[in-house]
């Protein structure tokens, strides 16, 4: 393997095989990401801190779903030992705000929905250009590409190859019998709670991030890039 170092989050076990294997490995953590040019990411967490915090690393995501193109943990050795000869893919990295306040950032996806059990509200979806539609539904789930097979797939929403800021817009539980899927540019993109009948709470790749007012909208921006590495042992996201 090559003398440089690697840095590992998520999973130290994945760093001892490493190890083992030959290669100089930093040791980090969700809070405290090694400041190395390559970086093993274990697990769909690890991936997300990484690819926000400072840096511009090489990200090789383990275990970490197929949104990324991860590799298996008994494959990283191999992965990590070849990755003078891997394709960089992008993945975009979206700044969100409501009622103008910035709440987090988002690699994954973007949800709002009813905060009470069988309640509804009414969404409007707007792009930097367009009117997409608007909705009656639980909530609804704005997904990058590296998003699209996680629970925006379980709604009906189609599995993206990374391109630009292209994203799924996919309405949870909406009432109608024949709901339309959207694929656009995340980009710019606004969601906007219409109807006062019930608390819309706001999730950022999973986590809690407040709620959305009546009226209020929720705005994505494109704010940067992370740089995951596809090599031999990476998965396909469409299997």
């Amino acid at each position: 393997m090559s003398d440089s170092a690697v840095g590992v989050v998520g999973d130290p076990a994945v760093g001892d095989r490493l190890r083992e294997a030959g290669a100089s490995v930093v040791a980090g953590t969700v809070d405290s990401v090694p400041q190395t040019e390559r970086v093993v990411a274990v697990g769909e967490t690890a991936v997300r801190a990484v690819a926000v915090a400072d840096g511009d690393p090489l990200v090789v995501p383990v275990a970490a779903g197929r949104g990324v193109r991860s590799v298996a943990r008994e494959s990283a050795p191999a992965a990590v030992a070849g990755l003078a000869d891997a394709r960089v893919e992008a993945h975009p990295l979206f700044d969100i705000a409501t009622a103008g306040s910035a709440v987090g950032t988002a690699m994954y996806d973007v949800t709002a929905v009813t905060a009470e059990a069988a309640r509804i509200s009414e969404y409007a979806v707007e792009t930097a250009t367009d009117v997409v539609g608007q909705f009656r539904a639980d909530g609804v789930t704005l997904a990058t590409a590296a998003g699209s097979p996680g629970y925006a797939r379980r709604i009906g929403g189609p599995v993206l190859a990374p391109s630009g800021s292209v994203g799924v817009i996919a309405p949870i539980a909406p009432f109608q019998t024949n709901p339309d899927h959207w694929v656009v540019s995340l980009d710019g993109l606004s969601v906007s709670v219409e109807r006062d009948e019930a608390t819309v709470t706001l999730y950022v790749d999973g986590e809690a991030a407040g709620t959305v007012a009546c009226h209020d909208s929720v705005t994505v921006q494109r704010t940067g890039t992370v740089r995951l590495a596809v090599v031999p042992e990476s998965l396909s996201r469409f299997q």
